[in-house]
């Protein structure tokens, strides 16, 4: 199951890199872009925007473009020229090269983590496909951190429950300087009278005789009637636990399995 999962999570992102349009990226301070003008070839331009959001055009000057799409950056240069008398109709085409004002960190458990440009519409899961996916040591949970308005929220988001309940009301469109954060799964450790002790990925909803088969099973010598389980309480001290076999593990559970006398 939690293979079909995550090739279901796989398909949906690969699916949605490819829906965000250009003309949706939204303009801002750094971005690189390449201006020309239909039939003027003297009006061609490659600039950057300054940090006040402007650009500095041929015969029209200074024009403010932060914070507007590129369709209605295209319209204002086009409608100044016009305006001016410069052109009757002016057919103003811009292509972003390189966009360093939208960007989105994605960091934590993720195949290649780094900042990534917002071209366009982008959700939390199309910013995980653009940055590889879900490592194999990565959680179903994702913390989306965000700033509007002054006020920093944090969202934590199950992924993997979204995907298969197929309800994506936490799937937020993300805005520059948003940061994604996938958690590591939770573990558990198994030692004694085992046949592969060590740290383990702790499933959903793991049994005590779930997590014996992971180890290997007992050994010769293991006893079923003598599992522990040693579990931090909430003030950090460690209590033992006589386990049953039906018993739910907690993160970071250590589960220790006792040599038999008999």
């Amino acid at each position: 199951m939690k293979k079909i999962a995550q090739w279901l999570l796989a398909c949906m992102l690969a699916l949605s890199v490819f829906t965000a349009h250009a003309q949706d990226l939204l303009l801002g301070a750094g971005d690189l872009l390449k201006i020309s003008v239909y039939g003027s070839p003297d009006l061609a331009l490659e600039t950057r925007i300054s940090e006040a959001g402007a650009i500095t055009f041929p015969l029209i000057g200074q024009v403010d473009i932060g914070g507007l799409s590129v369709a209605a950056a295209e319209k204002k240069i086009g409608g100044l020229l016009e305006s001016g008398g410069f052109l009757r109709k002016a057919q103003v085409n811009i292509i972003v090269t390189a966009v360093i004002s939208q960007q989105v960190s994605v960091m934590g458990q993720v195949n290649r983590p780094g900042r990534y440009p917002i071209e366009g519409k982008r959700s939390v899961i199309d910013m995980l496909a653009v940055a590889g996916g879900i490592a194999q040591d990565g959680g179903d949970t994702v913390s989306l951190i965000r700033k509007r308005n002054g006020v920093v929220t944090k969202d934590v988001i199950d992924i993997i429950d979204m995907v298969r309940s197929a309800k994506f009301n936490q799937d937020f469109d993300l805005a520059g300087n948003d940061l994604i954060y996938v958690e590591r799964a939770p573990r558990f450790y198994i030692y004694g009278e085992v046949q592969r002790p060590g740290p383990f990925r702790l499933e959903r909803s793991m049994t005590v005789v779930q997590a014996l088969s992971t180890g290997g099973g007992l050994t010769a010598r293991g006893s079923e009637r003598g599992i522990v389980i040693k579990r931090r309480d909430a003030k950090g001290v460690v209590q033992s636990i006589a386990a049953k076999q039906d018993d739910l593990l907690q993160p970071d559970d250590v589960l220790y399995v006792r040599e038999s006398w008999f």
